[in-house]
């Protein structure tokens, strides 16, 4: 039995190496969505064992560090004698055997795992919604607006300007389709998103805006004056159940807790149409009858309810996908059959280009690439120099191929920020220094010459004595503070 921290261990290694096969496969896109959820499941283990909510790591690694460690260690060390024992001569590279079985499976994929990531020719590889069975199903239901594709696409979350009445059941079969794509078209676009969360944090929302009466479409039911005419009610006003109804839920409750009744116990179908007599009896048969379907509608309700807050949030979340859908909708429509079909056969010629250009360039030699992608022709690159390398150390000893590159760099944004690194003018001066001391004495030479060729007022500044001498400014000085002036 493994101990929690060579989980730990394992779990670790277990993700590098997923990282690593993910950059690979990057080639190949095939397993990639399987290498990610392996690594969200790795990832969700490692944490499970970092907070530790069993305490089994506590107490295993106070057993390695406590006043018994050497004690634990021998028995630990027994345990792998003991193992190696019944298993002689096996030598096995850690995680070989899993990872063997991925590389395999990518080199030789079946047909299932070459379609791990499915979509339909409406979907464009994840780039449109596809919901015309959606919409086949909307329209389909009693009492709903004729809508074309189009208009449906902008309108299918205004949820809550469909009246109440029209809520059914059909209505909570037609979500329930509805948000089943929405679910399954996110995890295929959106694989990093963690669709558990995302629920724990539309419940939480939307039992505060229930609570509230808040929630879009589904305001709290407002009471007639009747209902805060006092705990008991006048039954004999009264003849059909759908009256009663018109008082609300809770009006109807205070007048049965004012009885001494408790709210439930008797079945009664909405569907029957039963009339109210004179008996008090009957009277309140009915009335209890009608709050036990009274509640059964308001769970009902809130279940629908809960339907419409999960379709807003994944509309939300999938709101760039919804626009492109639209525009490309619109744009289907605009075109006659002969240029879909144009369109259809260009799409088709780019996903085959694409898979050419993502295919492995066999190119032994390391040869620059061409304009068409490919390797230039190995006459030409002897032609321009490029298998001569230079170094310029000023640029960080970056190597530039060929004397074309070579020559240009010196004007380039990489030499003139390690020339303005060393406090050094990338001018003229220095075309083809390259080396760092070099840079250096030849920037002291040319300041020390250009201090040299500087005007000195000394030496040079020129002035007249009494006697119309012309001489400089320092013999001046020193014959006027010697008076001879």
């Amino acid at each position: 039995m493994e101990t929690i921290l060579e989980q730990q261990r394992r779990y670790h290694e277990e993700k590098e190496r997923l990282m690593d096969a993910k950059t690979k496969e990057m080639l190949h896109k095939k397993c990639l969505r399987f290498f990610l959820q392996r690594y969200m499941e790795v990832s969700a283990n490692l944490r499970d064992l970092y907070e530790d909510k069993d305490g089994m790591r506590r107490d295993e690694l106070a057993a390695i560090s406590g006043p018994n460690e050497f004690a634990e260690f021998y028995n630990r060390l027994k345990q792998i004698k003991e193992f190696h024992r019944k298993h002689p001569n096996e030598i096995s590279i850690p995680m070989s055997a899993e990872f063997e079985e991925l590389m395999k499976a990518r080199d030789n994929p079946s047909e299932e795992a070459q379609n791990m990531v499915d979509f339909t020719d409406e979907e464009g590889y994840g780039r449109y919604l596809d919901l015309h069975d959606c919409y086949l199903k909307y329209i389909n239901l009693k009492g709903a607006e004729k809508l074309e594709y189009i208009t449906y696409l902008s309108s299918f979350d205004q949820l809550f300007d469909i009246p109440k009445d029209r809520k059914n059941a059909e209505y909570k079969k037609y979500l329930e389709m509805l948000l089943e794509y929405l679910q399954d078209y996110t995890d295929r676009v959106k694989p990093l998103l963690d669709q558990n969360d995302l629920y724990g944090k539309v419940l939480s929302e939307f039992e505060k805006k229930w609570e509230n009466g808040t929630f879009p479409g589904w305001p709290k039911e407002t009471s007639s004056a009747l209902t805060h005419a006092g705990a008991h009610l006048d039954l004999s006003a009264f003849s059909s159940w759908e009256e009663l109804a018109s008082l609300g839920l809770d009006r109807l409750k205070s007048a049965l807790m004012a009885l001494g009744l408790k709210c439930g116990g008797v079945k009664l179908s909405l569907e029957c149409h039963v009339l109210i007599t004179s008996h008090q009896s009957v009277r309140y048969v009915v009335l209890n009858a009608f709050l036990r379907h009274s509640n059964r509608d308001t769970e009902r309700n809130k279940e629908i309810a809960f339907l419409e807050a999960q379709v807003y949030e994944y509309v939300e979340i999938l709101g760039e996908q919804r626009q492109l859908t639209h525009e490309n909708v619109q744009r289907k429509q605009a075109r006659t059959g002969e240029e879909r079909e144009e369109e259809e056969e260009e799409q088709v010629s780019e996903s085959e280009s694409e898979d050419e250009d993502n295919e492995i360039i066999y190119n032994p030699k390391n040869l620059p690439l061409g304009w068409d992608g490919k390797p230039i022709p190995y006459w030409l690159y002897k032609l321009h120099g490029l298998n001569i390398n230079y170094n310029c150390e000023i640029c960080g000893n970056y190597t530039y191929r060929g004397p074309k590159a070579f020559q240009r760099h010196f004007a380039e944004w990489r030499h003139a920020h390690g020339m303005r690194c060393l406090g050094i003018p990338n001018t003229a001066h220095f075309a083809n220094v390259t080396q760092i001391e070099d840079a250096v004495s030849l920037w002291a030479k040319l300041k020390s010459q250009k201090a040299s060729e500087r005007w000195q007022p000394d030496t040079e500044e020129e002035y007249e004595d009494s006697s119309g001498n012309v001489v400089n400014k320092k013999t001046y000085e020193d014959l006027k503070r010697q008076g001879l002036l």
